[in-house]
């Protein structure tokens, strides 16, 4: 009999909400502002909930249906300890997300660098899979560039990079001049205005330490 589907393991990058309080309200307004400001990338995206430091009395259907008409879709819970928790979480339809051990398994096999010599205009969007992205001239906004490796940008990034979008951590986003809409790595972001003015127009180097954003002039 011929197969129908295959159950196979796989690796995304989901942005988690980490709650400081029980305020479903304002976690809602937070999530709907940052749509707002970037509705290309977190329009529908999908959301896990971190409830750790939340503490008890939340609300699950409520938070649900709050974080959807944000404009993400929730998919999962942290943080939830306690069985009668858990259960209230997946009965208003939460996965519930656990830590788990890290299964050794084959890294992808990485291709050599695609290189874009033509300016990435607004609406385009170029992905490098399992590989890094070189960017020979500029990126106009509305653009986005994606990566699972490292991305070089050898004119005015405007527009969106995304790099280490298969969760690599160790990859790399260099700039020679910096305008971004929105700057990522392996899942962690940065708006327009969360970059520095003295970074502003510069040439810069962007890394990830300790699942943070980290930003310096790039020496020319």
């Amino acid at each position: 009999m011929a197969k129908t589907a295959e159950f196979k393991g796989g690796s995304f990058t989901l942005s988690a909400l980490h709650l400081v309080d029980s305020d479903i309200e304002k976690a809602a307004d937070f999530l709907k502002k940052k749509v707002e400001q970037a509705p290309n990338f977190f329009a529908a995206a999908p959301v896990v909930i971190d409830i750790s430091q939340a503490g008890n009395g939340i609300d699950f259907l409520r938070l649900k249906e709050s974080v959807q008409l944000a404009g993400m879709i929730p998919v999962g819970i942290s943080g939830c300890k306690g069985a009668d928790r858990q259960e209230a979480a997946k009965k208003a339809g939460f996965a519930i997300m656990n830590a788990a051990k890290q299964v050794n398994a084959a890294e992808p096999m990485m291709e050599p660098t695609r290189i874009i010599r033509n300016p990435v205009r607004s609406g385009q969007q170029i992905y490098a899979k399992n590989c890094d992205l070189v960017v020979m001239s500029h990126v106009s906004a509305g653009a986005e560039i994606i990566a699972d490796g490292c991305i070089h940008i050898y004119g005015t990034l405007r527009g969106r990079a995304i790099a280490g979008a298969n969760g690599q951590q160790q990859a790399t986003i260099f700039c020679k001049n910096v305008q971004s809409e929105l700057i990522s790595i392996a899942g962690n972001y940065w708006l327009s205005d969360k970059i520095q003015d003295e970074f502003w127009g510069k040439g810069v180097v962007i890394s990830l330490a300790e699942n943070n954003l980290n930003i310096e002039h790039l020496a020319l």
